[in-house]
């Protein structure tokens, strides 16, 4: 797999990623929307990361913290788009566990779908119930010396056993990638050594979107090409893992590749600012155009007005992202 890569066989594992996928999983792709519950961290020196950036100027660490309504508004309207939350994610050392906890017992009861977890290294999860279903590990990059190198304070071998104790509690388990770091091909070998040691149910890869004040502000984002070939790889050597991707909006041109490479999702949108404009469309088309089924909208704005009698302490939170969508069809700036 490796030596094809390097070769630059890439539409040769493109053909065969596709193959695999169809057959196994079909051609449904899912909309994937994180939720952020802060912009805080208290270990803040992963290299690429845009908290890393907010940590020294934050004095109050509470104050970064989401409204709680706002994440709840969040929620409910990406059930009304058919939309997945992808995790749930934040800082550490922001939430106790038990404000970790109501916050998915509440988003499981508006969407009717447990969360998936992304909040960083806990020995915890003992915790939790039926409100989640997944843990997800901020991998990164697979090879133990470069992340070290990219993220010192994420132990790689801490992540596995939080990993190894959400499998022995009964909850899938996943891990996150950047692609474009600076990492090595042979550091797939370490990838897929890591996949099938923790045997991993989803991997959520992203592209590198560099970070004004971090180190790689001035890092160009990895080749579309590279980007699907490592997708690719992955997808053949794992033909029933999960594999959902992302990228901005300056790369939407990956996404067709990508989904022909293996993906099952995709992810990574600054979803109100493309809602329903040219962008959100462009989505779809990608989509289209690869010969895949969107499964929700990225431009149905008579959806997001359906009505939720049962929250309306939530309606001026709701009524809030629904006009920054109509704000933004005329597109001003992302």
């Amino acid at each position: 797999m490796i030596k094809k890569v390097k070769n630059k066989e890439i539409f040769d594992l493109l053909i065969e990623a596709n193959k695999i996928t169809e057959r196994i999983h079909g051609k449904d792709i899912s909309l994937e929307r994180a939720i952020f519950l802060s912009w805080w961290c208290e270990k803040g020196d992963c290299k690429f990361c845009y908290m890393s950036s907010q940590k020294d100027r934050i004095k109050n660490p509470e104050k970064a913290k989401r409204h709680v309504k706002g994440i709840y508004a969040e929620a409910e309207l990406t059930k009304r788009m058919g939309w997945n939350i992808e995790f749930l994610s934040g800082g550490y050392g922001v939430y106790s566990t038990s404000e970790l906890k109501e916050i998915c017992e509440t988003i499981y009861d508006i969407t009717d779908n447990p969360v998936w977890l992304n909040i960083g290294i806990t020995d915890e999860l003992d915790q939790y119930d039926d409100e989640i279903i997944g843990v997800t590990g901020a991998i990164e990059t697979a090879n133990p010396e470069f992340h070290n190198y990219v993220c010192p304070s994420k132990s790689i071998d801490d992540i596995k056993k939080m990993l190894n104790q959400a499998g022995e509690l009964g909850y899938k388990k996943a891990i996150t990638i950047i692609i474009g770091l600076g990492e090595e091909i042979e550091h797939l070998n370490d990838l897929f050594d890591l996949i099938e040691e923790l045997d991993i149910d989803r991997i959520i890869f992203y592209s590198l979107n560099p970070h004004p004040a971090t180190e790689y502000h001035l890092t160009p984002q990895p080749a579309s090409l590279y980007y699907a070939s490592i997708v690719a790889a992955v997808r053949i050597r794992f033909p029933n893992i999960e594999i959902i991707t992302g990228t901005w909006t300056d790369n939407l041109a990956n996404i067709g590749i990508l989904l022909k490479a293996g993906s099952n999702g995709l992810t990574k949108f600054p979803l109100f600012k493309m809602y329903g404009n040219r962008y959100g469309r462009r989505v779809e088309e990608e989509v289209k155009w690869a010969d895949k089924n969107l499964k929700g909208s990225f431009s149905d704005l008579s959806l997001l007005e359906k009505e939720n009698n049962l929250r309306p302490e939530l309606d001026p939170f709701i009524q809030r992202y629904i006009d920054m969508c109509h704000e933004n069809l005329d597109i001003k700036k992302i």
